[in-house]
């Protein structure tokens, strides 16, 4: 058994100390009013008892909670109070350093919790350090100064989860469409460099990972491109490559008929078009943001985003490019090749694609052959969406973050606007602290819910304040050159958290175990989903109170809880301990999911879940868990037709792993030691070596690929199957 210091480093449970800290409190005390031996060793005895119990590592805090608790069982009372006033007195001294010690645990890459917070990020990177380093002084001065001491203590406490604030210190927003197309179209600066409008397909796809390296920088969630926005670019690259074959053929004294030039300017153009998505893949994937990870990236693919045509032709033939790219993967450090995280894809289902026959069905097999091999791209469905979008179709920003539907907000040819628009941050509820907070009396659980929702708007609203009065300055490359807006230096970005052109999020978190606390039943059973539903839509009303009330576009937003999940278990446990079915696991579900451990076949819960995603207009996600999908298309097309005609954006869960010891390329398992901590293991060789293997899981809507805490990890370890 493992235990956290409070440093982060991971290390084994040692009872003596324990023993040895219970010791010394019993002395301090009159001998009358003293422990037994027999007594301090049945505190022994049940703390290791209650330790195993939990099944995960416990941090120093929670085991001196525990050691208090058994203190007062003895009815050792006074030996409690000089325990207690001890650790008092050391937390005054720790208070004064704390973040110093979380900083040197960092540099001696030793702090296991930081290890697992992002599945993305690798710690023992310099540049990763210096990013987490900030971090603890943002999230530091984000605690002390910046956020009234009730939000800090409910963020501490579990109740809530105030997103980021490693980054709140600094005046930065969330997530973002980029509005690729008129950086491209129209130049944009990049570094004090004017870039001008590229006169090539390659060129253009340059630039555009050049710009989402530079906005990564300048925010600190994800972002999505379009592939339309590059497209109209191999028409320009077309028409080069004709006048160049016509030159070089009229200088060999060789008739230049317009079919023999057409010929061969298309196979330059297809040459070029490999060029300019391997540009885009591989530029991504090694590009280093200053927060020392690759550019949370979405690509969009969506053919009727630009007319019918030479340019949708062109379209398809870059999409196609970008799934046979994605397909063969990339090599590892072992020249192996093997699944990316980023950039994530998605493939927008619709009438023109989506049946057997249908004009671009093509590309629909490339891209189930695709997401069985690469776990991408995920499915919008163009049907679905616009019921649910007022007709419109269009990307996330980021994961599964999305924009509501602004008819205000247009483009200068009064088309809906949606590139350029961004998220100004996220705020989370933990709805099952609420139920059990409630006890199960259902009056009591609507007060606490309405509480905890305004502690929630407060923390929003202080989120938004903080980006008010931010000049465009910050980041010229968002605000000044194109990718969120064209202000004028030393211009404020306050008319854009108005009215629509952004959103601010309302996270919510565990409706699965909220339910089946309040109800007895899980909320599938036809007797508990109403009480879900009614859940869902009292987060929408408050939502749009708020609204109505600032005329800021509050959205309910489905959180993909990543290191969160792990908090909030921990959390629960110690406020309301272990609850069968409610706080029994070390991570609590995402958003509006079934429970990972549920039986249930693929269609049934994308058809269940379809309804809540209706109920999340600022974010949702769907996913279906399955095996190696690869020698079966036909599962995953038809998987991918029930997508198009039921639920708005659903990915399928498949496994990609490979071990650097053995070569085996098949699923590596999760196994536990001898301490109950949770492990990676290739099946084959039995290598649990991390740094010797390649493991790719979706865990929030992205590829994680840095392995994740314990929580998560239990998560992953007790999915079950849908197909």
């Amino acid at each position: 058994m493992k235990i956290i210091k409070r440093s982060g480093q991971e290390v084994s449970y040692d009872i003596s100390k324990i023993i040895a800290a219970v010791r010394k409190a019993n002395e301090s005390v009159v001998e009358a009013e003293r422990m037994t031996d027999r007594q301090i060793d049945v505190i022994a005895d049940n703390m290791l008892r209650n330790c195993e119990k939990i099944n995960r590592s416990l941090t120093v805090e929670e085991i001196q909670d525990m050691v208090e608790n058994e203190i007062m069982n003895q009815r050792a009372f006074a030996v409690a109070r000089s325990y207690i006033t001890y650790r008092y007195k050391r937390a005054l001294v720790r208070k004064s350093n704390s973040t110093d010690q979380q900083i040197l645990s960092l540099l001696e890459c030793n702090n296991e919790e930081v290890k697992q917070e992002n599945s993305n990020k690798n710690p023992t990177v310099n540049s990763v350090q210096r990013d987490y380093m900030a971090g603890e002084v943002s999230k530091d001065i984000t605690k002390r100064f910046l956020l009234p001491p009730d939000i800090v203590e409910a963020h501490e406490k579990g109740l809530i989860h105030f997103h980021d604030a490693d980054y709140f210190a600094q005046h930065m927003h969330n997530c973002c469409l980029v509005n690729l197309e008129d950086m491209l179209q129209n130049g944009t600066v990049i570094s004090e460099t004017m870039i001008e409008k590229p006169h090539s397909f390659s060129t253009a796809c340059n630039v555009a990972t050049q710009a989402i390296a530079q906005i990564a920088s300048s925010q600190y969630g994800g972002q999505s491109i379009s592939l339309s926005h590059l497209a109209p670019f191999v028409q320009i690259s077309r028409e080069k490559f004709r006048r160049e074959v016509r030159a070089e053929l009229e200088e060999a004294g060789v008739e230049a008929s317009d079919e023999k030039v057409n010929q061969i300017a298309e196979r330059r153009v297809k040459e070029e078009i490999n060029r300019g998505i391997q540009i885009i893949q591989y530029q991504v994937i090694t590009l280093m943001t200053t927060n020392g990870q690759a550019p949370f990236i979405t690509v969009f693919m969506y053919l009727d985003e630009v007319p019918e045509g030479q340019t949708r032709d062109d379209l398809a033939a870059v999409i196609e490019e970008m799934l046979n790219q994605r397909i063969k993967g990339v090599k590892n450090e072992k020249g192996v090749y093997i699944t990316p995280a980023f950039p994530k894809l998605i493939y927008v289902l619709d009438e023109d694609n989506i049946t057997e026959g249908s004009k671009y069905w093509y590309l629909t097999q490339l891209a189930a052959k695709c997401t069985a091999k690469r776990m991408v791209p995920d499915y919008i469905s163009a049907k679905v969406m616009k019921e649910l979008k007022g007709g419109n179709v269009y990307t996330c920003m980021g994961c599964r973050s999305f924009l509501t539907y602004e008819p205000e907000q247009k483009n200068e040819d009064g088309t809906p606007k949606f590139y350029g628009r961004f998220n100004q941050g996220v705020v989370t509820l933990n709805l099952v602290d609420i139920a059990c907070s409630s006890g199960g009396d259902k009056d009591k659980f609507w007060q606490i819910f309405d509480e905890r929702l305004e502690l929630c708007h407060r923390a929003l609203m202080i989120r938004h304040n903080r980006l008010k009065g931010t000049p465009s300055d910050v980041a010229p490359i968002l605000w000044q050159n194109g990718a969120l807006a064209r202000l004028k230096k030393g211009e404020l970005i306050d008319k854009l958290l108005y009215g629509g052109y952004s959103t601010i999020s309302l996270g919510y978190a565990g409706l699965c175990e909220c339910t089946r606390y309040m109800t007895g039943k899980s909320h599938t059973d036809p007797m508990a989903t109403p009480f879900a539903l009614e859940v869902m839509q009292h987060l929408n009303d408050a939502c749009k109170k708020w609204r109505a009330e600032s005329n800021i576009a509050f959205s309910l937003y489905g959180t993909p809880l990543e290191s969160t999940t792990y908090k909030f278990a921990k959390a629960l446990q110690k406020r309301f301990g272990i609850i069968t079915g409610v706080t029994d696991k070390n991570y609590i579900t995402n958003s509006y999911h079934v429970h990972v451990t549920e039986e249930i076949d693929a269609f049934t819960k994308l058809k269940f879940e379809s309804q809540f995603q209706a109920l999340s207009p600022g974010g949702a996600i769907s996913y279906v868990e399955v095996p190696n999908m690869q020698q079966n298309l036909d599962a995953v097309l038809s998987v991918m037709q029930y997508i198009y005609d039921n639920i708005m954006y659903a990915e399928l869960n498949t496994k990609s792993d490979y071990c650097q010891v053995c070569g085996y390329d098949g699923e590596i398992k999760i196994v536990t030691d001898t301490d109950g901590k949770l492990l990676w293991e290739c099946p084959n060789c039995k290598n649990r070596d991390q740094d010797k293997m390649n493991v790719a899981r979706r865990t929030c809507g992205y590829i994680g690929t840095q392995f994740w805490n314990q929580g998560r990890t239990q998560e992953i370890k007790e999915r079950v199957l849908h197909l």
